[in-house]
């Protein structure tokens, strides 16, 4: 039996105080989540339910769960916890998904949003059908991803079980590992994404990008996401590898991701910030009851 079923089995038996909870399910290219409105009413301990909540078998099934919380600095504050528990910094499919909750709702009118997560001020904005998402500068000194090594850390070999990969790094408000293959729909990425995702060069865990390079307008990715695994799509990863690609003379500013959920527009303006546009897409609500 492998260590993360066993977790999951176990995760069933903690007894729960009875609660019913309502939710929304949606997802940015695949990349779903399930979006808790908790500013009238806080959860206890959102890492367990995170687990139960996103267990596709034992639960309603997501990636990610969203926490809409109110805020002191900003419009509104969006939490999240990845499938296995763990609380992350930011999510650029995520944020898409809280806005189109928000603006659909009518709890905010203004056309731009300042969203507070645990990777700073964040501002989504409506752009026709879609919606854009200022994802700030990227991060590209080592000790601030944070890796364990200095400056930036462009084509570092890394070695993992006798392969080597040139890695670059890049955060987006959380850490990314960009490594660019010669046929990413080939490449074992439950594999090494999993082995990379935890190697010691990486103090907080890492999410990890598969890029095949296509034109200087294109690339296509795979991504593991740091606590989730493998998952159709990432915006704060898209964005990650497009920057990454630009920085190995491998694309322009302003590149097309295609992910295996659909395509995002990725540009890395002069002024220095990361610009994500796509789509974000309700799928329905519920009410779940949590039984002790």
């Amino acid at each position: 039996m492998s260590a993360s079923y066993g977790k999951n089995l176990e995760i069933h038996k903690i007894k729960f105080v009875q609660m019913n909870i309502i939710f929304t399910k949606m997802h940015g290219l695949g990349n779903d989540f399930i979006l808790i409105d908790c500013r009238k009413s806080e959860i206890d301990n959102p890492s367990v339910l995170s687990i139960s909540l996103c267990h596709r078998r034992f639960g309603i099934g997501a990636d990610q769960m969203l926490l809409l919380h109110n805020s002191k600095i900003a419009d509104f504050k969006m939490r999240i916890f990845n499938s296995d528990g763990s609380e992350v910094e930011m999510c650029g499919n995520g944020i898409r998904c809280f806005a189109k909750y928000i603006w659909d709702r009518g709890l905010s009118e203004k056309n731009v949003l300042a969203v507070e997560t645990a990777a700073g001020i964040i501002k989504p904005e409506k752009s026709g059908d879609m919606i854009k998402v200022d994802m700030g500068i990227p991060i590209l000194e080592g000790s601030l991803i944070p890796v364990r090594l200095d400056g930036i850390i462009k084509d570092f070999p890394l070695k993992i079980y006798g392969k080597e990969f040139k890695i670059t790094c890049v955060s987006m408000g959380n850490p990314h590992t960009v490594i660019f293959v010669d046929d990413v729909n080939a490449f074992d990425v439950d594999k090494y994404g999993a082995l990379i995702e935890r190697d010691a060069l990486f103090p907080n865990r890492t999410n990890v990008e598969f890029i095949e390079a296509i034109d200087s307008e294109n690339i296509r990715m795979r991504v593991w996401e740091r606590g989730s695994g493998e998952t159709m799509a990432c915006g704060t990863g898209a964005s990650a590898a497009a920057v990454a690609a630009h920085l190995k003379g491998l694309s322009g500013r302003r590149v097309n991701v295609s992910l295996n959920g659909g395509n995002l527009l990725i540009e890395w303006n002069e002024n220095d910030h990361v610009y994500m546009t796509g789509p974000a897409v309700e799928v329905y609500s519920g009410e779940i009851t949590i039984n002790p």
